[in-house]
């Protein structure tokens, strides 16, 4: 079987690794397209991969970013069309889920945040399956005309499939100089460009004056964007790190005392993980951070001072895993359409 998959965001080649190393060993074959946005396509090549790279974000303007997705997606019909693909799968990409319909390619996009409205009208409307979290309510789907059938739900999070394989590796504490007696924040900031968070929270800004001025933290920032990067790299702390490129975010996150995150992904890969978090999002929760604050393992942040601050012994009891196989034959349910 031919398969395509679309990478729009930094996330997506970490939640279809997995996936894809299963298709592969099962003899089918899988062909990438990505768009060129933060740090997807270090991440694909980081983890072995390879795509063709197609469009590039849209910037902060609606009018940008709709001028962007009709190029794209005429660019994408004409890379696919000759190709033949029998199934097409996406991570939120609706350009794929859109390009697939008008080439009568069954199709499945995952997501597991359900108010970014626009994306969600477009992309579910015209995938053939809807895969998400069983943590969000199913009646906050309808609206996208997902229902069963074509909704299907999966337990727990995302992040506890494709992290199921994965063990930290201690290197990246030596290759960024990190003091193991010091208290290791990981932070993550707004996604800024992201058409349902418009508005900046200027609660990132002040968690990252308080922690940058510690001499007993380091806290290391995991930018989105280049001009991220230069408005954090602007404030000159003294306590904060800041990566020019991709890094093991992940393994970061494992060894880290504390997590702090404006956006989705970081906040739940530390939650599978087991590492203490906070969120500092400021849009409208989603049922997966909404479940996730009810059992305790997500803290809302309203003050920077509140963060506990505190060493932590590295368990492993705390950490949760999950069989990718279980995700994976959800997505392909889109074939038994």
């Amino acid at each position: 079987m031919r398969v395509w998959v679309d990478f729009t965001a930094s996330a997506h080649p970490l939640v279809f690794r997995p996936l894809i190393e299963r298709l592969q060993a099962q003899g089918h074959e899988v062909e990438i397209t990505a768009r060129e946005y933060a740090q997807t396509l270090q991440l694909i090549e980081s983890h072995g991969m390879t795509a063709t790279v197609i469009g590039h974000h849209g910037g902060r303007s609606a009018v940008g970013e709709a001028r962007q997705m009709r190029t794209r997606l005429k660019a994408l019909r004409a890379w696919a069309r000759p190709r033949a693909f029998e199934l097409a799968l996406a991570h939120g990409s609706h350009e794929l889920t859109m390009t697939a319909r008008r080439l009568g390619i069954p199709s499945s996009t995952t997501f597991d945040y359900e108010w970014a409205w626009l994306q969600h009208q477009l992309g579910c409307r015209a995938a053939t399956r809807v895969v998400v979290p069983d943590s969000i309510p199913a009646e906050r789907l309808k609206t996208y005309g997902a229902v069963p059938p074509k909704l299907q739900q999966y337990p727990g999070l995302k992040e506890e499939y494709y992290l199921s394989d994965f063990e930290p590796d201690d290197s990246v504490l030596r290759d960024w100089s990190i003091d193991p007696a010091r208290v290791l924040v990981v932070l993550r900031p707004p996604p800024d460009v992201s058409l349902y968070h418009r508005h900046s929270n200027p609660l990132f800004p002040m968690t990252l004056e308080h922690l940058g001025r510690l001499d007993d933290v380091h806290a290391f920032v995991i930018p989105r964007t280049d001009e991220q990067r230069d408005y954090v790299k602007s404030f000159a702390l003294p306590s904060v790190i800041v990566p020019e490129r991709a890094v093991d975010a992940q393994s970061l996150i494992a060894l880290a005392d504390l997590v702090v995150s404006a956006g989705g992904t970081m906040n739940r890969e530390a939650a599978a993980l087991g590492v203490p978090v906070y969120t500092t999002y400021g849009g409208r929760l989603g049922g997966v951070d909404e479940q996730l604050i009810r059992e305790g393992r997500l803290r809302p942040l309203t003050d920077p001072r509140a963060l506990e601050l505190d060493k932590r012994e590295l368990t492993e009891t705390a950490r949760v895993r999950r069989d990718p196989q279980v995700m994976l034959d959800l997505l392909l349910s889109a074939l038994d359409s």
